[in-house]
């Protein structure tokens, strides 16, 4: 297929070339009727816009960037993958880019930064893992980049972020387990520089307070977010006089870590000890047996932290009116039982 130029087109209509531009990027001084004219004309005479020189034109990248949380193992993290997964379903609607970015280190990912408010490759941030004290929001603002957190820290009253209400969800979390009769409740918890692990360990110790239990530290287990650390944490949980009966899991990818170590001892999950994770991953269904969950949709919430950053940096929207804080909901599968009668 041949393909007109932008030249040609304006010609047949007898407008200009900015007119035509304009009307193909949507700008609102640019009549309904002259934008409908010219998406038909478009698609009549087959024009593909250059989207290199339309990039350049506008100074607009076009591309979004998303910082991989530093960690060991951060690339096997099927939270990623549903998380990216929503990005590009976003992105791909309006003809934009996702750049996946990686740094070993806070120190590494601040000096990513500052290289990319240089090179202008990307037209703003999506940042994950927030930190409780996230030194992050206050250098991207100095450097003018526009970003979008996934998770809040003490202080981001300013800055556009999406959360998922973490206290409640480990506050209901535990209050569900009370609920089938559960009174030895343990929690096993991320690393405590991130505000989420802070918010859902407070949720945990918030219902067994309410209702008059003991909230032993023997109970509480910090893992890396990882299989392996799940497997380590539930190991030490097994070593105590008197384990516990129900397990609060920081996420699904240590829930299924803390599965294999009951395994590992020759227990059932969901029997003797009863399990729910959190992020409501796929990966939870096709476990044996199935994990229970928080569930909130990783992918929808990929897709709206991308909606958000672009309105950001179109100008649409300012940061403090892009701030969404969502809940999740027990998602019922085969690890959260009664206990079992001693």
């Amino acid at each position: 297929m041949s393909y007109s130029s932008l030249k040609s087109i304006a010609k047949k209509l007898q407008i200009s070339e900015s007119t035509v531009s304009r009307a193909l990027n949507d700008y609102k001084d640019i009549s309904k009727t002259t934008k409908e004219l010219v998406n038909e004309t478009v698609l009549k005479m087959g024009y593909q816009p250059n989207v290199f020189a339309r990039r350049l034109a506008s100074g607009n990248a076009e591309c979004l960037g998303f910082i991989i949380p530093w960690r060991d193992g951060q690339l096997n993290d099927p939270f990623l993958g549903e998380l990216m997964a929503g990005m590009t379903s976003a992105l791909n609607i309006k003809g934009w880019d996702l750049k996946v970015l990686v740094a070993k280190s806070l120190e590494e990912e601040m000096q990513l930064f500052k290289k990319l408010s240089v090179s202008k490759s990307v037209s703003g941030l999506i940042i994950s893992r927030t930190l409780w004290n996230d030194k992050r929001f206050k250098l991207l603002k100095d450097l003018k980049i526009p970003f979008v957190a996934h998770g809040r820290s003490k202080s981001c009253d300013d800055s556009a972020w999406l959360d998922i209400d973490n206290e409640a969800a480990f506050y209901d979390m535990t209050n569900h387990f009370i609920s089938l009769g559960h009174k030895k409740i343990a929690h096993i918890g991320g690393p405590s520089i991130y505000n989420f692990s802070i918010q859902r360990e407070v949720g945990w110790r918030k219902a067994l307070l309410e209702k008059g239990l003991s909230v032993s530290s023997k109970y509480f287990q910090v893992a890396e977010l990882s299989f392996e650390g799940g497997m380590k944490a539930m190991n030490e949980l097994l070593k105590l006089k008197s384990p516990p009966t129900s397990v609060c899991c920081v996420s699904d990818t240590v829930a299924v870590g803390a599965m294999q170590s009951l395994r590992n001892h020759n227990i059932y999950p969901g029997k003797e000890i009863s399990l729910i994770g959190y992020d409501g991953l796929a990966l939870g269904a096709w476990m044996e047996p199935q994990l229970s969950t928080m569930e909130h949709s990783l992918q929808s919430v990929g897709r709206k932290l991308a909606e958000m950053l672009i309105k950001l940096v179109e100008g649409r929207k300012k940061p403090t009116e892009l701030q969404k804080l969502f809940s999740a909901s027990i998602l019922r599968r085969s690890t959260d039982n009664p206990p079992m009668a001693e």
